[in-house]
C-alpha cells in the first residue's frame, strides 16, 4: 500500500483504472468485493483504489493487479488545496479510466481534473432524486453493491461477482481462540434509531449463551468497549476495542454467524465470509445497504408502515416511539440465529 506515487509507468499493464471513495467504513467495505471481482475479470488492467489510510486497510490479500493509494485528508491533503494535490498526483499516473464511487465535492474536483487529462470518467449513481420514494413502503432503492458494479459497466467493464473471504479459514494466526458454535454480536450503530435497545440485545446474548452458543461482542474503543465488558458472563466474551481492524475481520471470519445492526460490522463480517443477520430500524434493506452476499431473508425487520423513515439513519424517531426496534422481540432474533446455526 502506498501513500502516494509519482510514477506514470503502467508496469506492464495494458490499461490503468483509478477508483475513488474516501468514506465511510461500511460503504468502502462494500467496494472490496466489487473491486476484487473487476480485477479478476480484467487481469491485464491495473486498478488503483484511492481512499484514506484507515479504510485502505480493508483491502486484504487483493488480486495482483490491485493496489491502494491513501491520502490523509486531515493533514497534508486538507481542503481544496489538498484536493488539487491529490488530483495532480493521480494525473501523473495517466489513468485510462476513473470511477468516482463517492460523488462528493472532493471527488467531483478530482474526477474533473483527471477527465481534463484524458481519462474516461464515470460517477456512481446515488439516485438522490429518487430516494424519497423508498419512505414508508415505497419503491426500493438499488443495492449499493449493485450500483458499484453498474458504475464499472458504464466504463465497459462488465464483471461477474467473484469474491472469496479475504482470509482463508486456516491461514491467519488469530489473536484469540474462537470456540464453536460461535456467534458475534455488534450491537451499536452510528445513529440511535438504527440501534436495537442495548438491554434487549444483552438479553439476546444471554439467551444464545443459555443455548450453548459462544457469544462474542464487537464494538469500538471507549464507551462501547466499557459497556460490552459489563455484559460478560459465562458464554459471553467481549472483544470490543481490543484488536486492529485486520484482526477483527479475521476473527469475524471464524464465526458461524454475525448479528449486526445496519452498520459497518455487517460489511466487515461479509469480508470475512461469515453469514450475517442484520437488524433494521429506521432504515430497511429497501434503502440499499444490504451487505455482500446477504438477502432480505437475512434481515430482521418489522416492516412497519412508517419504515423506513430515513436513508442513512438519524438520532431521533420522527414519530417519537422507535417502535421499529422497541417492539422487535428478542426471541425473533434468537430464533433467526439458531436457524442459521
Amino acid at each position: 500500500m502506498s501513500s502516494h506515487s509519482d510514477t506514470c509507468d503502467n508496469q506492464g499493464y495494458a490499461k490503468r483504472l483509478v477508483a475513488i471513495r474516501f468514506s465511510a467504513l461500511g460503504d468502502i467495505a462494500m467496494t472490496v468485493p466489487v473491486i476484487y471481482s473487476v480485477a479478476k475479470a480484467y487481469p491485464e488492467m491495473e486498478i488503483i483504489f484511492v481512499t484514506r489510510p484507515f479504510f485502505g486497510r480493508m483491502f486484504i490479500n487483493p488480486p495482483a493487479n490491485v493496489r491502494v493509494m491513501t491520502f490523509d485528508l486531515k493533514e497534508q491533503y486538507r481542503g481544496l488545496r489538498g484536493t488539487i494535490r491529490i488530483a495532480r498526483e493521480l494525473a501523473r499516473l495517466r489513468p485510462d479510466y476513473v470511477a468516482d464511487l463517492h460523488d462528493i465535492a472532493r471527488t467531483k474536483v478530482i474526477t474533473a481534473w483527471l477527465r481534463m487529462h484524458g481519462a474516461k470518467t464515470v460517477t456512481v449513481d446515488k439516485a438522490r432524486g429518487a430516494r424519497h420514494k423508498v419512505y414508508a413502503g415505497g419503491e426500493p432503492q438499488r443495492q449499493y453493491i449493485d450500483r458499484y458494479f453498474d458504475t464499472f459497466r458504464r466504463l465497459g467493464l462488465d464483471a461477474k461477482t467473484v469474491f472469496s473471504p479475504v482470509y482463508g479459514k486456516e491461514n491467519y494466526n488469530l489473536p484469540v481462540r474462537i470456540k464453536s458454535p460461535a456467534v458475534g454480536i455488534a450491537p451499536f450503530a452510528r445513529y440511535a434509531n438504527k440501534t436495537y435497545p442495548p438491554e434487549k440485545m444483552r438479553n439476546v446474548a444471554r439467551q444464545l449463551a443459555a443455548r450453548g452458543v459462544n457469544v462474542y461482542l464487537f464494538g469500538g474503543r471507549g464507551a462501547e468497549a466499557e459497556t460490552l465488558a459489563s455484559w460478560q458472563e459465562d458464554g459471553i466474551t467481549s472483544l470490543a476495542g481490543q484488536f486492529p481492524l485486520e484482526d477483527e475481520i479475521a476473527i469475524m471470519g471464524q464465526l458461524d454467524v454475525m448479528v449486526s445492526m445496519d452498520s459497518a460490522n455487517q460489511h466487515l463480517a461479509a469480508l470475512g465470509g461469515t453469514k450475517v443477520i442484520s437488524i433494521w430500524g429506521s432504515t430497511t434493506p429497501a434503502c440499499g445497504f444490504l451487505g455482500f452476499g446477504q438477502t432480505a431473508d437475512d434481515a430482521v425487520c418489522l416492516n412497519l408502515p412508517c419504515q423506513p423513515c430515513t436513508i442513512a439513519g438519524s438520532d431521533e424517531c420522527p414519530k417519537g416511539h422507535t417502535n421499529c426496534l422497541r417492539t422487535l422481540s428478542e426471541e425473533t432474533i434468537v430464533s433467526k440465529v439458531m436457524a442459521k446455526l
